[in-house]
């Protein structure tokens, strides 16, 4: 067995278990080596960390399959855990772009990704029911074509884009673990009772809770509510991002240094990326 077929392997089990783990979401190989030595057990990309570290905005063709995979594929080498990318709409409108994408993306190294049914056209933000399906389809075919468990995750994005229908929401779940998606994700669900009610339509099928935005709950909550995998999505790459940029104020507007004071030491940080 190979290394990217022990980590699929290992990646698998993870969902398999009776509780949830936390997949942190690194946007370069600095950050994944730290999210690493503090014990986590797989990773999963961002998109908006990922443009953000770019210089781009995360919008819709912001960055490229080509940009996102290189991504990804850094983030794997950085580390031995699982990675899992963030493939937006699979950089394609078709169930055949979709599928070519799962492919590529198992090129690069990583073990999982995911497929979201928003069309990035601002007028007409989700696709199609039926094409939405189509798309899951393909995409879990290409997965099970691959010489390893390729974990897909199917994301319902209505929440995120003004179509606040949870009934909608949980249709396109259900019909996505029917083709075959190993996860099921809906990000922007705002309360316990959105995300229970999300676990139990797609029982047994694993469920991803993204904890970034106004939902409050702890590791142990969402545990024992079914949830099997939590992610943070640009979370900490916001945090990275606003301590930087708070220190750069600092500088800019006071003409002071106390940031200093609660920055890493140059020797911590040194000794992460040290072999």
């Amino acid at each position: 067995m190979d290394a990217q077929a022990r980590r699929a392997e290992t990646f698998k089990a993870l969902h398999e278990r009776d509780r949830a783990f936390v997949m942190p979401n690194p946007w370069d190989a600095g950050s994944a080596i730290m999210l690493a030595s503090l014990g986590f057990e797989a990773l999963a990309t961002t998109s908006a960390g990922c443009a953000f570290s770019l210089g781009r905005p995360d919008a819709e063709g912001a960055l490229s399959l080509e940009d996102t995979l290189a991504n990804a594929g850094m983030i794997a080498r950085a580390t031995t855990l699982p990675v899992a990318a963030d493939l937006e709409n699979g950089f394609s409108d078709t169930p055949e772009g979709c599928a070519q994408t799962i492919l590529c993306a198992a090129a690069s190294g990583i073990v999982g990704g995911s497929i979201e049914d928003a069309s990035g056209i601002a007028a007409d933000p989700i696709y199609p029911f039926d094409l939405s399906v189509q798309r899951v389809e393909a995409a879990v075919a290409a997965a099970r074509s691959l010489p390893f468990p390729f974990i897909l995750t199917a994301r319902a994005e209505n929440l995120l884009h003004g179509r606040l229908d949870l009934p909608d929401t949980i249709r396109r779940l259900q019909a996505y673990a029917e083709a075959g998606a190993d996860v099921l994700y809906a990000p922007g669900l705002r309360s316990a009772e959105d995300v229970l009610a999300v676990v139990k339509a797609v029982a047994p099928k694993p469920v991803n809770v993204l904890m970034s935005g106004g939902l409050k709950l702890s590791v142990a909550q969402l545990s024992e509510m079914g949830v099997r995998r939590i992610s943070v999505g640009s979370a900490m790459a916001l945090a990275a991002y606003g301590e930087f940029y708070r220190a750069a104020q600092e500088v800019s507007e006071h003409g002071t240094f106390t940031f200093t004071e609660r920055s890493m030491p140059f020797s911590t940080a040194n000794r992460f990326f040290k072999d």
